[in-house]
């Protein structure tokens, strides 16, 4: 089992995403050398020659991975499927334009394993190459969410993110919920580190997201994603359960745990 699945989301990445596979491969061999870890790609219903450009790496890579949905589903769908593919202990998530930077990862990586496991690890750019309407609807998206939500989170929409496995896959799962993890990852218990990282200019293809993605659908989510948080309780309720004595029904007592 490997200790890390890396995790890349793509929707018509044709041109970066090989260059980008290349890199983690390489770049992990030098700085990371003892860590066992997979690559799964979530092809997000691509048009283009995404699938054909990594299928032949992977007659060379035994932990390369692909899933491909039918039709496109969006970023947050395409991470679920990730989060519940993935057979690593921890799981990053790299976009699949290569703005996210391996070394980041590499470099981080002695950390992780020597750290709590109830953490997640959040980039925040240093410095970001996105056009001024980006810059601007996002940082107004990150003001508005850390404002009603209490987050502290700098840099929500960075695609450099790393987490546990269990938790993602006790994570709610809805539309744009790539957005709110560090905010959930509180929900759940999980303290959030956020490390500084590099934000690469994106070398082939265009950015998917336009200013309806990322302000208005934003705000929409938020209100969802302020619900979750009210609701949420931390106190559980543990049950115990007891069985008769008789041949047919006797066993162990088990217990159950229920969140609300």
């Amino acid at each position: 089992m490997p200790d890390l699945t890396i995790l890349i989301p793509a929707h018509n990445e044709e041109s970066n995403l090989a260059q980008l596979i290349n890199e983690i491969v390489m770049v992990v061999g030098q700085r990371a050398p003892s860590l066992a870890y997979e690559i799964v790609v979530v092809d997000d219903g691509s048009t283009d020659g995404t699938r054909a450009e990594i299928l032949p790496l992977m007659q060379n890579n035994a932990g390369l991975r692909i899933i491909v949905h039918g039709r496109r589903a969006g970023k947050s769908a395409a991470l679920k499927t990730g989060f519940e593919a993935a057979e690593g202990k921890w799981i990053a998530t790299l976009d699949g334009d290569g703005q996210n930077d391996p070394a980041d990862l590499a470099a981080l990586w002695s950390e992780i394993a020597a750290g709590p496991d109830q953490a997640i690890y959040a980039g925040v750019r240093r410095r970001r190459n996105d056009g001024l309407v980006k810059k601007l609807t996002s940082r107004s998206a990150n003001l508005i969410r850390r404002w009603a939500l209490k987050d502290t989170a700098r840099d929500a929409g960075c695609g450099f993110k790393v987490l546990p496995a269990a938790l993602a896959r006790e994570l709610p799962y809805f539309d744009n919920m790539h957005r709110f993890l560090p905010a959930l990852a509180r929900r759940h218990g999980y303290a959030v580190r956020e490390i500084p990282v590099n934000d690469r200019a994106r070398v082939h293809g265009q950015s998917k997201y336009g200013l309806f993605d990322r302000a208005i659908v934003s705000v929409l989510d938020l209100i969802g994603v302020y619900w979750l948080i009210r609701r949420y309780s931390d106190r559980g309720v543990v049950a115990e359960e007891a069985r008769g004595s008789s041949r047919e029904t006797a066993g162990p007592a088990r217990s159950y745990g229920l969140r609300a």
